[in-house]
């Protein structure tokens, strides 16, 4: 098969093991929150409906919690087998924060966890509720490491290009990880985890309502998540205007696929569908001033000139640098041996095209603009689904202030049928983040087609295949424990408790 064939394959693979990593992650980031918020008013109120509460949460969340560790994993793993060019060349940097994930965050979550869920009744209750919070801290510390390394392919910052061992190496920890793009990136992914949690809290009581089972806990559930839920997707729209931001200055391609703007100027509108605008939006929110100019595919392509002056090269000039640093970066490694002189000029040569290295593998400037239509479309599903879910909370949450929730059967459907579409929001706005870079497995640095190993392209097809099955039976196995556990209901941990408190006298 061709090289397109391999380069298509292998980014099916990771795309495919990253959708289904993300199945379980937002749910773990909201659940650590709400469980903990849980037991926080049981050792506050002792009441043990609280610890009833928060331990059937806890539950729920240690099955997902071990579903998504096995998909991390592997995703990980992966950089070293489909990606291994990748690796190489900025191993360096990219490791680094993965390391620290690794070390300190996960062995963070793997030690407290452990005390929460079979530390009930050996350990007091305060050092419990500790390891509670602890838990949930520790995966949004894992997290923010793995957001700051995901944000660094998306605007290379603290490195250097070392032309005698064909590596960026990094040169500002501290650049990296104070990358605004990682900032930003981290509150969002983590908030809208809350709003996943929320949902799914809130999805699952509604459940217990309708069959008219658990109603205090059900309630009272719905209130805590609720709150949760409003507070992280508010929360999650401010983080969205300060990514928008960002993918203008630094990813000004994926904001015009975004928006499906050929053609950029001032007052550049914002589209809602094809056809339907609000004028000077997008320049709005891509700059803060209505005024604002906002390039499009076409400037992107051929070369703009803004009206403050500033400009932007066309493809064609930044692939003749990109060309000029390819063929500096040769001439430097054929020479430092031989002619230092000559090595010595190439090396300028480089560094002075450096920025533009990656589009030396660019053939055809088509290639520099990602698929429209799986970035504009995932992008409206997914503000138009945060917006929906915005409303169904707060709905939700007014009616239960009300007492009135009970009588609203339709509601507690609609509150169910949300738990996909939660989900279905979060998958659409990592489509945006990752396609929308495209071709740039770096921006402006690596394109994918010289960032993939030299597999065959049948090995790559059988592990995608073997991915698929092991993955959808994963997900199949926790959906189907995770009814079990919901079936069963919240008694179960109390009955547990007293079991345990007998065996203990």
């Amino acid at each position: 098969m061709t090289e397109a064939a391999l380069i298509g394959w292998s980014r099916a693979q990771f795309a495919l093991t990253a959708c289904y990593h993300w199945l379980f992650v937002p749910l773990t980031l909201g659940l650590a929150v709400i469980m903990a918020i849980m037991e926080t008013v049981y050792v506050v109120k002792k009441d043990d409906f609280w610890k009833k509460t928060a331990k059937f949460w806890q539950k729920i969340f240690g099955i997902n919690f071990a579903v998504g560790i096995a998909t991390g994993i592997i995703l990980e793993f992966e950089f070293g087998t489909n990606w291994s060019n990748y690796s190489w060349f900025v191993g360096d940097i990219f490791g680094a924060p993965l390391a620290i994930e690794g070390i300190l965050a996960f062995f963070m979550e793997a030690t407290f966890v452990a005390v929460m869920f079979f530390g009930w009744d050996k350990v007091s209750r305060r050092f419990h509720l500790a390891s509670t919070w602890l838990t949930g801290i520790g995966a949004s510390i894992s997290a923010l490491w793995i957001l700051v390394a995901n944000a660094w392919m998306q605007h290379p910052v603290g490195m250097e290009f070392n032309p005698d061992t064909v590596r960026h190496e990094m040169v500002d920890f501290w650049a990296v990880v104070t990358n605004p793009v990682a900032i930003t990136k981290f509150f969002h992914s983590v908030l809208s985890g809350w709003m996943t949690g929320a949902i799914f809290v809130i999805g699952v009581s509604c459940w217990y309502l309708l069959k008219k089972r658990e109603q205090r806990f059900a309630r009272s559930s719905i209130r805590v998540a609720s709150v949760v839920g409003i507070v992280g997707t508010i929360a999650v729209m401010f983080t969205g205007d300060g990514s928008a931001v960002h993918v203008a200055e630094y990813q000004p391609m994926k904001l015009a696929a975004a928006e499906g703007l050929e053609d950029g100027g001032t007052k550049a509108p914002f589209s809602i569908v094809p056809g339907v605008e609000i004028p000077g939006m997008l320049s709005l929110l891509a700059t803060h001033d209505v005024d604002g100019y906002v390039p499009g595919i076409n400037d992107l392509i051929d070369g703009y000139v803004a009206p403050d002056g500033s400009a932007g090269l066309s493809a064609e000039a930044k692939k003749e640098r990109g060309d000029l640093a390819l063929q500096a970066f040769r001439t430097y490694r054929e020479n430092v041996d031989t002619d230092p002189v000559a090595a010595a000029e190439a090396k300028k040569v480089l560094e002075e095209n450096v920025d533009y290295f990656g589009y030396g593998y660019i053939e055809d400037s088509a290639e520099l603009v990602p698929p429209v239509w799986m970035v504009y479309w995932p992008f409206r599903i997914m503000v138009g689904l945060g917006c929906f879910l915005l409303l169904l909370m707060v709905v939700v949450l007014w009616l239960e202030y009300k007492g009135k929730i009970e009588k609203f059967r339709w509601l507690h459907w609609t509150a169910i049928f949300s738990i996909p579409l939660v989900y279905i929001a979060g998958q659409c706005g990592w489509i945006v983040a990752e396609v929308g870079r495209q071709p740039w497995a770096i921006q402006d640095l690596l394109p994918v087609s010289a960032a993939v190993s030299s597999l065959s392209t049948g090995s790559v097809i059988t592990t995608f295949c073997i991915f698929v099955a092991v993955f959808t039976l994963f997900l199949a196995i926790e959906i189907r424990i995770m009814l079990k556990a919901i079936r069963k209901g919240p008694q179960t941990a109390v009955e547990d408790t007293a079991v345990g408190s007998v065996s203990q006298n």
